[in-house]
């Protein structure tokens, strides 16, 4: 016989250039949700603490919101020890100490760019604090109260990492990079278990497993291996263990709900809605309001406020992530089950059409088997 050649039909030209024009689409998505926090973000409303005496305090808290154009947003507290712990609860991400020995705290480990800030700050303030002092000593001598040729004292303003980062991780790049991955490996967990595992309570399993075991696994690297992580490594542990689970049940979940488009959603959700909005590499205020706290009720940003947290601000509350991180993952598993129902009711209501009055069911009794 000859052969018979087939031609696969062609993509009509319509459809070939919308799939095109959708990828394009897809693309600039994905470019406006990883660009726009970045290229937005602004030093707003920062919370610092300033201590010192009364009048002190109220110069400085004039001077710095007139001149910082709503950057800082100061707190006055009493002493050095109350901005301390005011630092510790992450309440606020430094403080000026004033006084004969004016100091400035920050805490890297909250990240490196409000440290940075504080650091200018406090060459500003040691400028203006000397400015101040050969004014002053001016005035005595023109007032006859000092000798001429006074020279005036050298403060100098102390900057004090209150709470730093470890030693294998100084400039805070590996707690930072570490995020991504997190919400990757996530997305991994949550494809493979949708596609090759069957069974909502299989399902189940599979992800409480795959949450521990990839959860222990990164913190073992992290903390025991490369020293980005600090604390007890248990806690962490479950920390890490429970944003994999949240990720990886939303996808099952939105599968089993809504079937493979389901894959997608939950997708969607946490690399282009909550990684970018997280705040892992800058404070939450720097991105445009609300945003920063909107995305704090999502895994990504949950995630890496605990995961800091835990790590170097044992006495903050961390109450809100534990909840956010346990809430998708409930969510998640919820949809698990009732995509699973739901498809048996499918099912059952296909079989009852295409079998009515039990007759199909007499005729597939007479077969042969």
């Amino acid at each position: 016989m000859a052969n018979i050649e087939t031609r696969q039909p062609h993509t009509a030209w319509g459809r070939a250039v919308g799939i095109a024009i959708a990828g394009a689409v897809v693309v600039v998505a994905i470019l406006l949700a990883f660009v726009w926090p970045i290229i937005t973000a602004s030093v707003k409303n920062v919370p610092i603490a300033v201590a010192g005496s009364a009048e002190q305090v109220k110069a400085v808290t004039t001077a710095l919101e007139s001149k910082s154009n709503g950057a800082l947003d100061v707190t006055a507290v009493s002493d050095r020890a109350a901005a301390v712990d005011l630092i510790k609860t992450r309440d606020v991400y430094g403080a000026i100490i004033l006084g004969e020995q004016p100091e400035v705290l920050t805490a890297s480990a909250g990240g490196p760019a409000v440290s940075q800030l504080l650091g200018q700050l406090a060459g500003q303030l040691q400028v203006q604090a000397n400015e101040q002092a050969a004014a002053a000593v001016q005035q005595a001598i023109a007032a006859g109260k000092a000798p001429a040729g006074t020279v005036p004292p050298a403060i100098t303003v102390k900057v004090t990492d209150v709470v730093p980062l470890s030693s294998g991780d100084p400039r805070g790049l590996g707690l930072t990079a570490a995020s991504f991955p997190l919400v990757l490996g996530g997305i991994i967990g949550g494809v493979l278990i949708s596609l090759l595992v069957v069974g909502p309570w299989r399902r189940l399993v599979s992800v409480v497993v795959y949450g521990l075991v990839a959860g222990f696994s990164v913190v073992g690297i992290m903390q025991g291996w490369f020293g980005v992580l600090e604390g007890s490594f248990w806690i962490n542990g479950l920390a890490v263990s429970l944003a994999m689970a949240a990720t990886v049940s939303l996808i099952v979940g939105m599968n089993a709900l809504i079937g493979r488009a389901g894959i997608a959603v939950g997708a969607i959700i946490t690399m282009l809605i909550g990684n970018p909005l997280s705040s892992a590499a800058q404070p939450l205020q720097f991105t445009v309001a609300p945003w920063g706290a909107v995305g704090q009720w999502f895994v990504p940003g949950a995630s890496a406020t605990l995961i800091r947290d835990l790590s170097y601000f044992p006495d903050a509350d961390t109450t809100f992530p534990w909840f956010v991180l346990a809430g998708w993952t409930v969510l998640g598993m919820i949809a698990m089950v009732a995509g699973h129902f739901r498809n048996q009711e499918v099912v059952h209501v296909e079989d009852a059409l295409e079998k009515p009055d039990g007759k199909a069911e007499q005729e597939d009794a007479l077969q042969p088997a």
